[in-house]
């Protein structure tokens, strides 16, 4: 947990004060048994009224001041240890944000987002009993100690012999229990992916029948969890008995070996009550800092997590002398070959054309060619294994990613809407963007008619992940999005895929008409999508196996041939 210490820097202020006011607390709580066995000793004894409402009265002074420190103390460690867990998810976030896709890969999504939540909250808490316990535990009891054993040396035997055992004991227990604490995260884990795949998939489940299979798998890992934290459960539960039995066993010893010693004259009934107290304040402190080193772990194994995305670095990064586009947007891929780690071939190879500004070039070829792995490499989601891509003239991994994406339209082959407004996800990528600007996007995008049907229209609701619009509303409002850009390039990942023919052939020549100098990389599965383009480019297990217009491959490219005749006797034209 060490690591994360630098983001209690801002606070250093606010914590130096919780110690103070700690201390001070502890101070006053650790006069009040000596007061008592003054009260006793000198005012019961010798029935002396106003000694005892004198002392009292401090008494009473001492203990609501204490309380009063102690209010403070939990309200400024309640603040600071919030602080500390909002600013390391926004560190998180800001630090995610700036992976590039194979860091995604590695972790997996439901992991970052139980270690956004889930991690952060374990060293929250963790902190604020740091802040409000383990400050107060030292204190109270090194303090109830001196206290102790300035009262009597001899009796205080008695506590030097019972806490090298309640540590020993303290000890054997967190031994056992920490290690199951980094199973019950990565159990954590487990159960947000298996909830969040079938959150997303859950009309897939339905449509296949596979409720039933999908609570077993579910109820496997939740009890796999539930049977984690049950031993863990069991393991923490010898502690607090055994804490008590230590400690009533240490009173019994005080009260037997203290009555020896009033009967023998060496001590006063009042110091012995005295005693007690501070007996059970050193052993409630023991029970405190017992409770922090079986929380510390499950903690240090939480900041272990967070810190493991923190200190991964982003394998895609920007130059510290990045250069400058200056052209129209011109693509050029020289001779780039490209796989996904720990891929035994590669996704791309040696794969070479130039894609001109005011021209439309379309990328084909069977699943697993390596179309949507292609597109990737130009916005820099992915870094090239050798060769180039040239935007421009200029190889993208010498240019800084915010350069290369703020000239890019790109939409995704799964259309991906946010929650908010039509308006909102239109000026997504241009937020200054007006109303009528937005319409023109949809209507080239083919989606105005469905938009002005809408009760609000641009401010119609759309919901999370755009569940309550249809597959085609989804692609033809991320083409709006793109298009409200007006970028040099435009890239299109399948994104026609759901529209019907008609629709896909309207939008189209209206793209044609308002991206004429714009440079157009559009993957396809349909030759009807793709045959008036200036060039196309058929893939072929991530090698080029042919570039021509649709005319010139038709008459000599044979995968080509495959492909168009698979789709003419599935009843597409060609």
């Amino acid at each position: 947990m060490k690591q994360l210490l630098p983001f209690l820097k801002p606070y250093k202020g606010q914590v130096i004060l919780i110690l103070i006011g700690t201390l001070a607390g502890i101070l006053l709580e650790l006069y009040l048994p000596t007061l008592m066995a003054d009260v006793v000793n000198n005012g019961i004894v010798n029935g002396d009224i106003p000694y005892i409402i004198q002392t009292g009265g401090w008494m009473i002074a001492c203990a609501v001041l204490a309380v009063l420190l102690t209010v403070g103390v939990s309200f400024l460690a309640s603040r600071v240890s919030l602080a500390f867990s909002r600013d390391v998810r926004r560190e998180l976030f800001v630090h995610v944000e700036h992976f590039s896709l194979e860091e995604f890969d590695k972790i997996g999504t439901s992991s970052l987002i139980t270690r956004s939540t889930n991690d952060v909250k374990q060293v929250q808490d963790v902190l604020n009993m740091i802040l409000r316990m383990m400050t107060r535990a030292p204190f109270m009891l090194i303090g109830g100690i001196i206290f102790a054993v300035s009262m009597d040396a001899t009796l205080s035997i008695v506590f030097f012999t019972a806490l090298p055992v309640l540590a020993g004991l303290i000890i054997l227990i967190a031994r056992k229990a920490i290690p199951l604490f980094g199973e019950m995260q990565k159990k954590t884990d487990r159960l947000n992916l298996l909830l969040r795949e079938t959150l997303i998939g859950t009309r897939v489940v339905r449509a296949f029948n596979r409720v039933t299979f999908e609570k077993q798998r579910f109820n496997k890992a939740n009890e796999a969890f539930r049977d984690t934290g049950i031993r863990v459960g069991h393991i923490l539960a010898y502690m607090f008995p055994v804490m008590m039995l230590v400690m009533n066993i240490t009173m019994i010893a005080l009260i037997w070996f203290g009555a020896i010693r009033i009967d023998a004259g060496a001590l006063e009934v009042g110091t012995l009550m005295a005693f007690m107290q501070y007996g059970m304040m050193i052993m409630f402190s023991l029970i405190m800092l017992s409770m922090a080193f079986v929380m510390i772990p499950r903690a240090q194994v939480s900041a272990k997590r967070i810190l493991e995305v923190l200190d991964m670095q982003a394998s895609i990064h920007d130059p510290a002398n990045a250069k400058q586009q200056t052209g129209n947007g011109q693509i050029e891929f020289n001779h780039v070959t490209f796989r996904y780690p720990g891929a035994e071939r590669p996704a791309l190879d040696d794969v070479s054309f130039v894609a001109k500004p005011g021209e439309t070039t379309a990328i084909i070829g069977s699943t697993g060619a390596g179309k949507t792995s292609l597109l990737h490499l130009i916005p820099r989601f992915y870094d090239v294994e050798n060769g180039q891509v040239l935007i421009d003239g200029v190889d993208v991994r010498d240019m800084a990613q915010k350069d290369v994406r703020k000239n890019l339209g790109y939409v995704p082959q799964k259309a991906s809407l946010f929650s908010g407004t039509i308006a909102e996800n239109v000026r997504f990528g241009n937020s200054d963007l007006s109303d009528e600007a937005i319409m023109d996007a949809l209507e080239t995008a083919q989606a105005s008619d469905f938009v002005k049907d809408k009760e609000n229209g641009l401010q119609a609701d759309i919901s999370q992940a755009g569940a309550n619009l249809s597959g085609g509303q989804k692609q033809r409002l991320s083409i709006a999005r793109a298009l409200a850009r007006k970028p040099a390039i435009y890239l299109f990942d399948d994104s026609f895929s759901a529209l019907d023919y008609k629709t896909d052939a309207r939008l189209r020549k209206a793209l044609q008409e308002t991206t004429v100098d714009a440079t157009i990389l559009l993957v396809a599965q349909r030759v009807s999508t793709v045959e008036n383009a200036d060039q196309i480019i058929v893939l072929n297990e991530g090698k080029v196996a042919g570039i021509g217009t649709h005319q010139e491959l038709l008459a000599s490219n044979q995968i080509y041939q495959e492909i168009v005749n698979s789709q003419q006797s599935e009843g597409e034209s060609a």
